[in-house]
């Protein structure tokens, strides 16, 4: 009996000192330092966050001012007129056109070459002063000849007999010279060649005049 009391009482102590093993080790493992502590966690995570973030926040960015530029380039090219354009709207559009055969005289009213007094205009007689049977006085004019151009008014009346048979316009002296080749007349009364006449004289009218006479296509005199 007394055997088996000390049997028990031995028991009682393994026991014990078992049980207390047991808890230090899971409190031993609770401390250890290998084991990540959930601060060190917490902080991992967020970094892991912030870099997976980052290269798609970069990512946008980028495509954004792409875009942006892309969009201010597209607008850049809308706001520049075409060349095709801006050719078309240099200088004022015709109103009306036609061709004719043009002669030329200079009439200053000096009595020279017949001249029969100043133009019907009241101005003088200059460079790019045309006269036309019918159309109203000061009328602006363009007229074309072999890819020369001048342009001038209509201030005196005339040709006359010549008119009823299509020549339309009389044209200064210089204007019907730089026309035929570019050059000067002799004088102010002799073209200094040749030709006395230009057929196939494009004309436009580029705005009617106030003074007397009809618009549109030119009549004869009379």
């Amino acid at each position: 009996m007394q055997q088996r009391t000390i049997n028990r009482v031995l028991t009682g102590v393994t026991g014990a000192a078992l049980a207390g093993m047991l808890v230090g080790g899971v409190a031993a493992a609770s401390h250890d330092d290998s084991a990540p502590q959930p601060d060190k966690l917490l902080a991992q995570q967020q970094d892991m966050a912030a870099q997976q973030n980052k290269a798609p926040k970069k990512d946008t960015a980028s495509k954004t001012l792409a875009e942006s530029r892309s969009k201010a380039a597209s607008k850049d090219e809308k706001s520049k007129p075409s060349a095709a354009k801006k050719k078309a709207d240099d200088g004022p559009k015709a109103i009306l056109s036609g061709t004719t055969t043009a002669s030329y005289f200079w009439d200053d009213g000096s009595g020279i070459n017949g001249d029969t007094g100043a133009p019907a205009s009241g101005k003088p007689m200059q460079k790019g002063l045309f006269a036309s049977p019918s159309w109203p006085l000061n009328t602006k004019v363009k007229v074309t000849y072999h890819g020369r151009s001048i342009t001038g008014f209509i201030g005196d009346r005339g040709p006359g007999a010549p008119s009823h048979d299509g020549v339309m316009l009389d044209l200064d002296t210089y204007t019907f010279r730089y026309l035929l080749d570019g050059e000067k007349p002799d004088s102010k009364y002799d073209a200094g060649t040749g030709e006395g006449h230009l057929q196939g004289v494009k004309w436009q009218v580029l705005s009617w005049g106030s003074g007397p006479g009809t618009k549109g296509d030119p009549q004869p005199l009379g």
